[in-house]
């Protein structure tokens, strides 16, 4: 199987009881595919590859979609990555068509092919999809914060369907968790998918009525634990059925 996990809030979410569980149980079953699915940008997931706690990502997709590399090598996958880039108009265009929209703050951070702002509010979003429609551009507001400018059609789902289609894998054989809207296109794709614990009001709503999508009790690493369990993964991924997925009567899960 293949997991697509957002990151803050999410795989690096909920109790450290709850997450060594979980990456544990992907570092001992090598028929798990991990893959990031992140907004931060490569340099900000980099220092998580080298905490020993934390399973190494086969895959990143990071740049809310802009970008996808091997896990291991941090290169990118060509076949992917050159569309991507082939888009994008480029950062100095977009700034120039935004200028006038001064609610807009400018996030310096780590960022490719896309632009990210911090705005708290959330009608600026609609002028900005105006603005940057001339430039075949997108925009995705998340977390009541954060709004990305990215090519049309590149978003989270958008690149885990080409990277799943890539690597051949049943879209059967995929889960998606998350917990903000910027993770709302990765459920649009027909994916398995959990909705972690305490995720943002607006994710759960868009999502209730789409099809395979379970909402956690646990937030987090509970989440995805609890999202594996319900999907049938646990039992799938565990031949031997020594190790399965439980609440215990304190409503905590347990894998024993």
């Amino acid at each position: 199987m293949l997991l697509a996990t957002d990151l803050d809030g999410t795989f690096l979410g909920g109790k450290s009881s709850y997450k060594q569980q979980l990456y544990q149980l992907i570092r001992e079953n090598k028929d798990i595919r991990l893959v990031f699915v992140t907004g931060r940008g490569l340099a900000t997931v980099i220092p998580l590859l080298n905490d020993p706690m934390i399973p190494y990502p086969d895959f990143i997709i990071c740049d809310v979609g802009a970008t996808i590399v091997h896990g291991h090598t941090l290169e990118p996958v060509e076949q992917l990555q050159s569309a991507i880039e082939q888009k994008w108009p480029g950062t100095l265009k977009i700034l120039g068509q935004l200028k006038d929209i001064t609610e807009l703050k400018y996030q310096e951070v780590p960022q490719e092919r896309r632009c990210s702002f911090y705005t708290e509010q959330e009608y600026i979003a609609a002028k900005v999809k105006l603005k940057v429609t001339e430039l075949d551009c997108d925009v995705i507001y998340s977390s009541n914060k954060f709004l990305d400018v990215l090519s049309a059609g590149v978003n989270k789902g958008s690149s885990l369907v080409k990277l799943v289609n890539y690597l051949c894998i049943d879209h059967e054989d995929v889960l998606v968790a998350g917990d903000t809207l910027n993770d709302l296109a990765m459920y649009k794709c027909g994916f398995k998918g959990v909705v972690v614990g305490k995720a943002e009001e607006k994710l759960v709503k868009a999502t209730e009525n789409i099809a395979n999508v379970y909402l956690a009790e646990f937030e987090g690493a509970g989440g995805i634990l609890l999202g594996l369990e319900y999907f049938g993964f646990i039992s799938k991924i565990c031949k031997n059925e020594t190790l399965l997925l439980q609440k215990s009567p304190d409503r905590s899960i347990q894998l024993l």
